[in-house]
C-alpha cells in the first residue's frame, strides 16, 4: 500500500500480491487482503509437512543434503548421525559414501522425515525403508533388519510391532 504510482511495475516484478494506493476503499483493501490469503494457501499447498533436504555443518561451511541420499540415521547424544550414499550409490554398500554430524535429537528428525521413506527400528537408529532387503527373526524374541548390503542391524522390542506391520505381518 503506497501513495505513489510509479513503484507498481518494480513491485510487480518482486511478485506484489496487490498494489493498492491510497486512499484506500474498503473494497480495495478486502480485495487485496483476499489475494493475499489465496496466495498463502498456494504455498502451504506446495510445500510439504516433510522434510525434503537438510543442511549441515561441515568444516566451514553448510551442505544441502537432500533427504532422498539419506540411507540411515544413528543417535549420537543430542546430535545425529547422517550415512549419506555416494552419488550414484543404488547398492548403498558398506563403506561406500559420507556422514555428517547434525545438533537434532533423533525423535526430533523422525517427527519430520516422511513415514513412507524412513521407518525407526530402533532407539537409536532410522533407516531408510528401500534400504531394507528384509527381516529376519534370529530367536527369543530378537529381530534384525537385514540391509541391502548384508548388513543386519537389530530391530528393538519398541519398534518392532511397527516394523513388522511394514511388512505387512
Amino acid at each position: 500500500m503506497t501513495a505513489h504510482d510509479h513503484f507498481a511495475v518494480e513491485a510487480f516484478d518482486l511478485e506484489a500480491i496487490d498494489y493498492v494506493l491510497k486512499p484506500v476503499s474498503s473494497d480495495r483493501l478486502a480485495r487485496a487482503i483476499t489475494r493475499a490469503i489465496a496466495r498463502r494457501g498456494e504455498r502451504a499447498a506446495e510445500t510439504s509437512e516433510w522434510l525434503d533436504e537438510l543442511w549441515v555443518p561441515h568444516s566451514s561451511e553448510l551442505l544441502r543434503i537432500a533427504v532422498d541420499e539419506v540411507h540411515s540415521i544413528d543417535a549420537e547424544r543430542d546430535y545425529v548421525r547422517l550415512h549419506v550414499a555416494a552419488p550414484g550409490d543404488e547398492a548403498k554398500e558398506e563403506g561406500s559414501g559420507r556422514t555428517y554430524l547434525l545438533l537434532q535429537t533423533i525423535a526430533g528428525l523422525e517427527a519430520r522425515l516422511d513415514p513412507d521413506k524412513f521407518i525407526r527400528i530402533h532407539r537409536s537408529t532410522i533407516l531408510r525403508r528401500d534400504n531394507i532387503r528384509g527381516l529376519r527373526h534370529d530367536g527369543l524374541g530378537v529381530w534384525s533388519a537385514e540391509l541391502l548390503n548384508g548388513e543386519a542391524m537389530r530391530i528393538g522390542r519398541t519398534y518392532l510391532s511397527k516394523v513388522k506391520k511394514m511388512a505387512g505381518r
